[in-house]
């Protein structure tokens, strides 16, 4: 019995996992506008199967409520600007191999005129099926009438069930990153301790270039998650969200290139002692724990910009502190180890500092002062922008604010 019953526990909390995942929510939420917009494509359209109906609305139930909202309209204006296209030369011409190509020349020019973005094809595909069918009218009116449906219909799914938010799946890719640009610091950490070929230090180096790929999937799903946050009545604060995470992983970017830097260093420093070890082992250890500490401290920033909860948030803070101010005192031993080598051997001082230069600037990045002011300016860029943008939204809140002031104030004089 108890195993039954364990089960079922372990089924119901898989399909409530099912549920919570944004891509499964997202397959559910486009198959269903899809179904919907037919069912209504089929009472309103002359069309025996109105497939451009669901076509649309499949295509316009993005993953965001705010792409779906400019892909419905792009979409809409791209098939209109298509039928009416191909209504012009169905007057004027039949269809024939030149017609066509005039057909699909001039469809792609009107396509950037009306600025439809990725929508460009959708005008000449539009007009080819339009033009090869005899009874041009009826078709033309009934594709742009099943497209108006299923754009409707996209957008009124989105609108009644809110598209799933992806920044969890950003805060996750972005703490990969951040544990991927650790082990690589340890990796270099523990080589640099002992003999460093300059094949090895070289092959570090491009791992470091690889990350630059890292980056571009991490933006893209921050891009995604950004998006998701914008007109999503499930969500509170949605600005903030964004900036956090934009401005945390634009921090990692910039570490990301420091970190390049500092292996091209190391392999320039592999080449200069070859075949001697890169350090003495005192000073090797300590710079194997210097890299592991830093390490540390970007993962613990990365889940610090990924945190919700105030109670997490605040214990990553601490933990943060904690692990920069172990990384800044054996910075300073190992600045002194090295100052120490370089007094008794000068030959690489360059490459020595450019090395306690480039740790630096990675903990100055992390540092919590400095990350506070970056997001303060961020914050007031975008708030900045936003009114420039939409002046007549920003009087509007401008004078609700007032006037919530003024209540308060008048019922504070009442008591």
């Amino acid at each position: 019995m108890q195993d039954v019953r364990e089960m079922w526990a372990a089924g119901a909390a898989q399909v409530a996992k099912w549920r919570q995942e944004p891509v499964i929510v997202q397959s559910v939420r486009s198959a269903a506008a899809a179904t919907l917009a037919y069912v209504v494509a089929l009472h309103l359209s002359p069309e025996a199967a109105p497939l451009t109906a669901p076509l649309t609305a499949l295509l316009v139930v993005q993953v965001t409520l705010y792409s779906t909202l400019t892909t419905g309209v792009r979409r809409v204006n791209s098939v209109v600007a298509g039928v009416l296209v191909a209504i012009g030369f169905s007057a004027l011409v039949g269809l024939t191999w030149w017609s066509l190509g005039l057909l699909i020349l001039a469809s792609l020019a009107v396509g950037h005129l009306v600025r439809v973005s990725e929508f460009v094809p959708e005008v000449a595909i539009s007009a080819m099926l339009v033009l090869g069918v005899t009874r041009h009218g009826d078709t033309a009116w009934a594709r742009i009438l099943e497209t108006v449906i299923g754009a409707v219909v996209g957008l009124g799914c989105n609108l009644l069930f809110a598209p799933p938010v992806w920044v969890g799946a950003a805060g996750e890719s972005i703490e990969d990153l951040a544990r991927r640009m650790r082990r690589l610091m340890r990796r270099v950490g523990e080589e640099a301790a002992g003999r460093t070929p300059v094949a090895v230090a070289a092959e570090r180096l491009h791992e470091a270039r690889r990350l630059d790929h890292d980056i571009v999937d991490v933006d893209a799903a921050l891009k995604q998650a950004e998006d998701s946050l914008r007109l999503n009545p499930r969500v509170r604060e949605g600005l903030l969200h964004r900036v956090v995470l934009r401005t945390g992983l634009d921090t990692l970017e910039i570490c990301t290139v420091v970190l390049r830097v500092l292996t091209r260093t190391l392999t320039d420093l592999a080449k200069e002692r070859e075949p001697e070890p890169l350090f003495e082992p005192h000073v090797g250890a300590t710079f194997e724990q210097l890299l592991s500490e830093v390490g540390d401290a970007v993962v613990s920033f990365a889940v610090l910009v990924t945190t919700d909860v105030s109670r997490s948030a605040e214990s990553a803070e601490s933990r943060l502190a904690s692990e920069l101010a172990a990384a800044t005192a054996t910075r300073e031993k190992l600045a002194q180890l090295l100052l120490a080598e370089v007094q008794r051997d000068a030959r690489q001082w360059q490459l020595y500092g450019a090395m306690v230069t480039e740790v630096t600037r990675i903990l100055d990045e992390l540092d919590m002062e400095h990350r506070s002011r970056r997001l303060l300016e961020e914050l007031d860029r975008c708030t900045r922008e936003q009114r420039e943008r939409m002046p007549r939204l920003d009087r509007l809140n401008r004078r609700l604010r007032s006037a919530r002031g003024d209540k308060r104030a008048t019922a504070g004089r009442g008591r």
